[in-house]
């Protein structure tokens, strides 16, 4: 190459003797593309914590229902009694009602009031105590719920236990209550569900056996025959047995008081438990820094939700000798979007949640 330079009048051509250098283009393959930006899961932002209870700040044991007569979601929920002072012992979780909130999207809820249950003296007393519903809707489209209930207000966990059928038109107003004959007089956390072949088939909690998992069979909601223990769980007994259809399986969940316990099942018959369990280790969002507990799902198409609650202020169970302590009582709503692979279940308490749901 020649280069012109300018010197008074004079001009000259210097030559430069550095060598040409040649680059070659770049290819596809040598550029590092960027790692795609995950989609935003649709749906609605959920809040941490998702929700709590205004009157007595101890919602737990939440379920989630449609209600085809407002047009929204309803959540049921014990309502303990958590920021009452001077109740010693564990009166505070007796002489609950179950607590009612509303959602247009699964995302944000407020709160309704309280479920409308009447129950005859000789099963509630005069201080009835309500836990842990579950609904269901038969094909005429009358409801179903089947409650724990404890027949007086308590300071300790040694009284009897009933769980209670009673049916309603609209999901507020709950009548003609019966209870159920099953294993023992010590029974709770009732979860009931179609039987492929029909019929009906309830799970729950069997208290004066090691709080294991029982089950029982019904024709039609009203008349039960007792199955019995659910051998397959019997390695880890819990409470709050919940049972769901998704993704070609069927799922049961059961809380340990030291996160959830997952197990799967084909047949509603034999069930093979996941070794890891969901919630277990304390996630870092608001009231959520504690292992989650007593839970429901909603699976709205291919996605799945698991509503759950916490202890903010403490870990493990209640016991009688705890000290009256607002921080130690409350509870909180939580939600979190499930995940399914290898068919095992997954979560992520600590991931934003995206909540969509279909009635």
């Amino acid at each position: 190459m020649l280069r012109r330079t300018c010197a008074g009048s004079i001009i000259t051509l210097v030559a430069l003797t550095a060598p040409l250098l040649h680059f070659a283009a770049p290819q596809a393959a040598d550029v590092a593309s960027p790692p795609p930006i995950p989609a935003q899961p649709s749906g609605t932002l959920a809040p941490k914590p998702l929700y709590r209870d205004p009157v007595f700040d101890g919602a737990a044991d939440p379920i989630v229902v449609w209600n085809p007569h407002v047009g929204r979601w309803w959540m049921f929920y014990t309502n303990r009694r958590a920021n009452q002072p001077g109740l010693s012992g564990v009166a505070w979780v007796h002489g609950c009602r179950i607590g009612i909130a509303e959602s247009a999207d699964g995302a944000r809820w407020s709160y309704l009031g309280t479920a409308d249950i009447e129950l005859p003296s000789e099963l509630g007393g005069t201080e009835p105590t309500h836990w842990a519903p579950d609904i269901v809707t038969d094909a005429a489209g009358l409801h179903h719920m089947f409650l724990t209930v404890v027949p007086g207000v308590f300071e300790d966990w040694k009284h009897p236990r009933t769980l209670v059928h009673l049916t309603g038109t609209d999901l507020r107003t709950w009548r003609h209550a019966q209870p159920l004959q099953l294993a023992s007089d010590r029974v709770i956390d009732a979860c009931v569900r179609p039987l492929p072949a029909g019929g009906w088939r309830l799970w729950y909690n069997n208290e004066r056996d090691g709080k294991s998992t029982y089950y029982a069979d019904s024709p039609d909601l009203a008349t039960w025959t007792d199955r019995g223990k659910c051998t397959d769980l019997a390695a880890r007994p819990g409470e709050g047995p919940f049972v769901f259809i998704w993704r070609g399986h069927h799922w049961m969940i059961v809380d340990l008081w030291k996160g959830l316990a997952v197990f799967r099942a084909d047949d509603l018959e034999r069930w093979t438990p996941q070794p890891e369990d969901l919630l277990a280790v304390p996630g870092t969002g608001a009231d959520d820094a504690v292992n989650g507990g007593h839970a429901g799902v909603v699976v709205s198409g291919d996605r799945a939700y698991l509503y759950y609650f916490t202890h903010p202020g403490r870990a493990g169970t209640i016991r009688p000798e705890d000290k009256d302590s607002l921080e130690l009582r409350r509870s909180s709503i939580q939600i979190v979007e499930l995940h399914e692979q290898d068919g095992r279940l997954t979560c992520d308490r600590d991931a934003p949640t995206y909540v969509q749901l279909a009635p």
